[in-house]
């Protein structure tokens, strides 16, 4: 059965949204695939690195926001 990588990666998207810091930053606890998808779709900065976060760019960060309130609140 193929997965629905778009929507694992909205998934992956909103998660990240939970560990937001700094503003703009998220813990990178993810698979490097999906966050590679992520970075492909202009979601987040290069997520290659020592740093343990990922930037998210502003329309990653407003996507983000969206789904995690779409996906999360009551």
């Amino acid at each position: 059965m193929p997965l629905n990588t778009d929507k694992i990666d909205d998934a992956a998207l909103a998660l990240l949204y939970l560990t937001l810091h700094d503003g703009y930053r998220a813990w990178k606890g993810f698979d490097w695939d999906v966050l590679g998808r992520l970075h492909d779709k202009g979601m987040i900065r290069d997520p290659v690195g020592k740093v343990k976060s990922v930037a998210f760019t502003q329309e990653g960060l407003d996507r983000a926001k969206q789904l995690f309130e779409t996906m999360f609140k009551t």
